[in-house]
């Protein structure tokens, strides 16, 4: 095929100047006295064009991001546009020579423009016919990127670009006599086979050979390239899957006129033309183009790492269009064993009950997120378990954490020096707390059973008695309460109401128009936990502990790299301490009961688990949700069970774990423990036991 280059200056400026001189004459005969001429409509076309070719040069055509794990196995792509970009000798000869024949014969011979085109053209729109089409391939280039990349979000400009005008044949001619001027034919070619649309959200050869047959555009054969070539005219009509006959009439027409171009014998013509149209079923296969098409383990953890992304200055456009590779921290083992350990728990279809798991790895520079699973899978039909809610990080567990929450009121006491781990609590079996509230005297708690009193604090996380800790919350203050929750990690939902989304100031309830941390300044019942709260979060407070009392944001990013490789920063929260060592160590150490001696000890056991660990279990009053909390050898974990649908009961254990009226329902111990002792478990098969920090000494008695 001729690859025909000319010199830039006869490319350029005569074909242009030929074209202002003959809109000029028709102008001034046809439509306006001669005065107007060629000069002025030369200069109206001129006035916008070398802003827009500034935009055309600056703008990159949109192309899919892919997501990975850790291991760079892609897990989901993000798309505005499906876009596979392809070289020029990276597309075969067939898809060139088809596009050739049935667009622009005379491509590799004209400078950019058809003069005898425009002049039809320009007849007719001057006569009041309608404009022809008379677009060469580098004016279809020329307008494509203009509707396709430069204005792809901007309806009324794209009107603008599709305008039936000869102002907007002429603009666009200039530019492509601009293009041909400083492209060579072949990236001319390359480039408009590369924006093109191909119907729906498939643009580019690249995309629409994969999506349409699921090849590589350097692969396609003769009928496959006709068939994508005869589609450019009109994706709608020639769309081979709505309108089968259509595309292959037009397909067979297209292999017709390569014939006539010289492009193949007539002798294959036949042949080409009598095979199928060979598309892959139920297409055009793409993927979503969200992290809705994730796989069911790493949906949830796909959803939050590009809300991370977009908090850290990234828009959802820019992420859906960049190109980029972005790496994440997810490990592929990790994941899958987490959510083998929950569909186990809880059937994915389970009616009204999620189950939801999130592993974080601590560190004192940095919060890796290593997993983000539930038996839900992150998807639009509720028939099949799936929720588009990114139940894992959102503070979607509006029941709460239950008394795993009393991890905060025990390291404010520690802080404040309000008590230490040796420290008896008064613990009766109930007590009526003063409370400024002008509607009760007092606010009435109940130990579910019968514990000890006095109970020391190191105890009390083993066995998790309701009074004793509301005590020590009234006696340390709400206040350091709840900036430890903060501090340690419950950042985001501490930003929620009290149904765990944005404040609603307009709303007149404190309940829905004050954030968390603004709303239980005055209630005491923050400390067992009845409140929404996001399981990742969690996870991240056992992480906060286990990095000797640093906190870090949970990162869900490795690296961004942009579409020629280049790395990307990614703006981040930096970690700080928010505890002493000292009392990140001692509530480690009085977190280490509850698998041995505490409330998870009897589903440690039918685990067969030995392992030195930390954990703590929360009960909602009704059963409605549970959790457990804690971390074993560099994974920090939170397990919740909690109702999820539209009718809420208490959750009973069982197989599987299910809605009813059980009497005595679930608890923390017997229903989101035994996913934390199934899933660790198989991923430390044979990995040494690594001990948990003995207590500090200066932080065993109440120092104030």
């Amino acid at each position: 095929m001729p690859n025909v280059e000319f010199v830039k200056r006869r490319r350029g400026v005569v074909p242009f100047a030929g074209l202002c001189v003959l809109a000029g004459i028709l102008v001034a005969g046809t439509v306006a006295p001669a005065a107007i001429g060629a000069g002025l409509l030369s200069n109206q076309v001129s006035d916008s064009v070398d802003a827009i070719s500034a935009q055309l040069a600056a703008a990159d055509p949109p192309l899919v991001t892919t997501v990975t794990d850790r291991d760079g196995t892609p897990i989901a792509t993000l798309y505005a546009q499906y876009r596979l970009p392809a070289t020029a000798a990276g597309i075969a000869t067939t898809m060139k020579a088809a596009i050739i024949a049935v667009e622009d014969r005379r491509f590799y011979t004209e400078g950019g423009v058809d003069m005898q085109g425009m002049l039809r053209a320009a007849v007719n729109d001057s006569t009041g016919g309608a404009l022809q089409g008379a677009s060469t391939i580098t004016q279809q280039d020329v307008k494509n990127y203009l509707i396709n990349v430069v204005d792809r979000n901007d309806p009324a400009a794209q009107q603008a670009d599709r305008e039936d005008s000869l102002a907007r044949k002429l603009r666009e001619a200039k530019m492509a006599v601009q293009l041909n001027a400083t492209m060579s034919k072949d990236d001319i070619l390359a480039n408009y086979l590369n924006v093109v649309e191909f119907n729906g959200t498939v643009y580019g050869v690249g995309a629409a050979a994969k999506a349409y047959f699921g090849t590589t555009p350097d692969k396609l054969t003769v009928p496959q390239a006709a068939l994508l070539a005869g589609m450019v005219n009109n994706p709608s009509i020639y769309n081979p899957y709505a309108h089968p006959d259509k595309a292959l009439q037009r397909r067979n027409l297209v292999i017709d006129d390569m014939v006539t171009n010289g492009s193949i014998p007539a002798s294959y013509a036949a042949t080409a033309k009598a095979a199928p149209l060979g598309l892959l079923p139920n297409g055009p296969a793409t993927p979503s183009g969200t992290c809705l098409g994730a796989a069911p383990d790493a949906g949830f953890f796909c959803a939050y790492a590009e809300s991370y992304l977009v908090h850290a200055g990234f828009t959802a456009d820019r992420l859906a269009t960049g190109g980029y590779t972005i790496k994440t921290t997810l490990d592929p083992r990790v994941s899958q064993v987490a959510k083998d350990a929950v569909d186990a728990n809880v059937p994915t279809t389970q009616d009204g009950v999620a189950n939801t798991f999130a592993v974080v790895q601590p560190g004192q520079d940095g919060h890796q997120v290593l997993a983000m699973v539930a038996n839900r899978n992150y998807g639009t039909d509720p028939a099949r378990g799936e929720t588009s809610t990114d139940i894992v990080a959102d503070a979607s567990n509006e029941f709460g954490a239950g008394s795993s929450f009393k991890i905060f009121t025990s390291a404010a006491a520690l802080v404040t020096g309000k008590a230490g781990l040796d420290t008896p609590l008064p613990n009766p079996d109930s007590q009526c707390f003063p409370v400024p509230d002008a509607h009760a005297s007092c606010y009435t708690v109940h130990n579910d059973g019968h514990y000890a009193d006095p109970i020391t604090l190191a105890d009390g996380l083993a066995t998790s008695p309701n009074v004793a800790f509301v005590g020590l919350e009234s006696q340390v203050g709400m206040p350091a309460v709840l900036d430890m929750a903060y501090k340690l990690g419950l950042r985001t939902t501490l930003g929620t109401n009290d149904a765990g989304r944005t404040p609603d100031p307009k709303s007149g309830n404190p309940q829905y128009s004050e954030p968390q941390s603004q709303y239980f300044r005055d209630l005491l019942s923050f400390t067992l936990g009845n409140s929404p709260v996001s399981p990742l979060e969690m996870a991240n407070v056992s992480a906060t502990l286990m990095s000797g009392g640093v906190w870090c944001p949970p990162d869900p990013i490795l690296s961004v790299t942009d579409r020629n490789g280049n790395a990307v920063p990614v703006a981040q929260q930096a970690c700080e301490r928010v505890v002493p060592q000292g009392v990140a160590d001692t509530l480690e150490a009085g977190l280490s009961k509850d698998t041995t001696s505490g409330t998870s000890a009897e589903a440690a056991h039918a685990a067969g688990w030995t392992r030195p660990d930390i954990g703590k279990t929360g009960t909602t009053q009704l059963s409605e949700s549970v959790a457990f909390v804690g971390g074993v050898d560099g994974y920090a974990v939170s397990s919740m069970v909690f109702a999820d649908g539209p009718h809420p009961r208490e959750i009973c254990p069982g197989t599987p774990v299910h809605l009813g009226d059980c009497g005595h329902g679930a608890f923390g111990g017997t229903v989101a423990a035994p996913p934390y002792f199934h899933a660790m478990s198989r991923l430390l098969a044979g990995v040494p036991d690594q001990p948990i920090p003995a207590a500090d000494p200066a932080y065993l008695a109440a120092r104030s």
